[in-house]
């Protein structure tokens, strides 16, 4: 899988555009505040751990950066990948997929499924497997999207109770002129922080992740069938005609035309 680009110029052209904003106004150093951050990004933190679970947390890291620095894999050259191992079994039998199995290493699933056909496994058995292995990654996709969501909700709770924190104390020493700016910032900029947290990280990123599982489902079902397929060494042209059914209707292919 290669660099989501679109992901990295979406996000990083939002970012990009409100940076510019706050310098033409000619204080950017007014946007920087520690206790709004600490308020903000901690609170987000540590309220969405307490909704789920440090280990959940730290899935989904890895998901989400999987989800920004890698794209989905292209139904339609899966198909004709897929095509090509089946092609290969039948000309020369199973047994010689045996040696392009590293080469199929960074497929994941595909590669693991594989394996099995080569080691004899049953074909009942591989799509057993890997249907199992493909429901638990979906898990942890759809629990990686409810983080997502959740901390989408919280940020700009916590930028409302930094905004609170802020007026308390700005009200509490209205005597002493030297805290109003401080307190201010705090009120204003914890509202800020929250809203660029939602509506410009963890939003988008959980629609990706939405995105790229449907995706990745579509791929991964091509692979149950071809592994499934290889197994039973069936002929190839039946394999094409069931990836064609479970590919959308931009993506179909035609290997043997």
């Amino acid at each position: 899988m290669a660099l989501d680009v679109a992901t990295l110029v979406g996000l990083s052209a939002a970012f990009l555009l409100i940076a510019i904003a706050i310098f033409i106004g000619g204080s950017p150093g007014a946007f920087v505040d520690g206790p709004a951050i600490f308020i903000v990004i901690g609170g987000t933190f540590g309220v969405t751990t307490a909704c789920f679970s440090l280990q959940d947390i730290l899935v989904s890291f890895r998901v989400v950066t999987e989800a920004v620095f890698r794209t989905a894999s292209n139904p339609a050259a899966a198909a004709n990948h897929v095509m090509q191992l089946a092609d290969m079994s039948r000309r020369k039998g199973v047994l010689s997929l045996q040696d392009i199995l590293p080469d199929l290493a960074r497929t994941g699933l595909l590669y693991r499924g594989i394996t099995m056909v080569v080691d004899g496994s049953t074909p009942e058995e591989v799509e057993r497997i890997m249907q199992r292995e493909i429901d638990a990654s979906g898990r942890r996709h759809v629990q990686t999207v409810r983080i997502l969501r959740k901390a989408a909700e919280i940020s700009p709770a916590m930028g409302l109770i930094g905004t609170l924190v802020g007026l308390v104390q700005m009200l509490g020493n209205l005597e002493d002129p030297s805290t109003i700016g401080p307190s201010m910032a705090v009120a204003l900029l914890t509202t800020f922080y929250g809203a660029v947290l939602a509506n410009l990280v963890f939003t988008p990123l959980a629609s990706k992740l939405e995105q790229n599982e449907m995706e990745e489902a579509t791929v991964n079902n091509l692979y149950i069938m071809a592994a499934g397929s290889i197994a039973r060494q069936e002929n190839p042209r039946r394999l094409e005609m069931l990836l064609n059914t479970a590919l959308p209707q931009g993506h179909r292919i035609s290997f043997y035309s």
